[in-house]
């Protein structure tokens, strides 16, 4: 069996082509993809060519981690149906071909115990899963009544403001880019010259840039956290004294659990977390190497959806 994916075949150099797929084990079921995501941060950094050192890193390599199909050959064990809509979360099943993450094809062959059974009723929006958990992860344990401040107000900011409404909690958004800077709901979004406030307890930055740290650490209450929630392709660091004067705590958000998605798949189904209005863009999977620029140059892309159901 084969499948038609999207190759990095070196750094701003994609190309669409056939590939062998690693035939499944009794554990392992077969997708047919119908949607996938393209990744602002991750993807960006693959195409670039600027992906820090990360295991399995490599070129030529299939990318995306958000994909959405229907399962047609089930495991040997039933984890999953034929029929099922399932988010896959990547794979590695093309050979000498890396997947990193491996989830940009017409066809997948995954373990199935990796697969999330989802509503078929999302559509598309589906594919925000893996932004929804990372969101939830970085969410950590806010409290209802705070009032946090997330930088960055692209499609995880958007997330991260919507869970932390549903939490209870009142999020300010900080965004530079007026493109961006619409589409609140029920959350302010400022321009950082216009917050005057330097007593934020929890300060979120999802923006990636590496650069802005010293800048956050002016805007702490004493003993704040900042969250470090976004993919970093260059090395952080800040000024000591205004941190330790503040007693301030660094943390960064790891990547997503399985209990991670679990939660947002239940925010979702519960009508407790809206994944409407997040999608701006789609395109034809055979027309994916526009796609990919318009998403990466185009600051009116929230995201880029993949379509492959036409794919041959």
């Amino acid at each position: 069996m084969d499948a038609l994916a999207v190759i990095l075949e070196s750094p701003e150099h994609l190309a669409i082509k056939h590939v062998a797929l690693t035939p499944p084990a009794e554990t392992d079921a077969v997708v047919a993809v119908t949607w996938s995501g393209i990744s602002t941060g991750t993807e960006r950094l693959l195409w670039s060519g600027r992906m820090p050192p990360f295991p399995g890193m490599g070129y030529p390599l299939v990318p995306g981690y958000e994909s959405v199909g229907t399962v047609i050959e089930p495991d040997a064990g039933g984890s999953v149906m034929v029929g099922q809509t399932v988010y896959v979360p990547g794979a590695r099943c093309f050979g000498s071909v890396r997947g990193l993450f491996g989830g940009a094809a017409s066809h997948l062959v995954a373990p199935a115990g990796r697969l999330i059974p989802v509503d078929a009723a999302l559509g598309d929006r589906a594919c925000l899963l893996a932004l929804a958990a990372t969101a939830y992860r970085a969410l950590g344990g806010i409290r209802p009544g705070s009032t946090p401040l997330i930088v960055g107000h692209g499609v995880l900011g958007r997330l991260l403001a919507r869970l932390t409404l549903a939490a209870g909690a009142e999020p300010t958004v900080w965004e530079t880019n007026p493109a961006r800077s619409t589409g609140a709901l029920g959350y302010t979004v400022l321009a950082p010259a216009d917050d005057l406030r330097r007593d934020y307890a929890v300060i979120t930055d999802v923006s990636g840039n590496a650069d802005g740290l010293d800048t956050l650490i002016a805007r702490l209450a004493p003993g704040g956290e900042i969250v470090l929630a976004g993919f970093y392709e260059a090395p952080l660091s800040f000024a000591f004294p205004p941190a330790f004067m503040r007693e301030a705590r660094i943390r960064i958000s790891a990547e997503f659990r399985p209990e991670d998605l679990a939660a947002v798949t239940m925010l979702i189904d519960g009508g407790q977390l809206s994944l409407d209005g997040l999608i701006t863009h789609r395109a034809p999977a055979a027309e994916a190497e526009s796609a990919y620029r318009t998403a990466f140059a185009d600051p009116a892309c929230l995201k880029m959806i993949l379509d492959w159901r036409d794919a041959a």
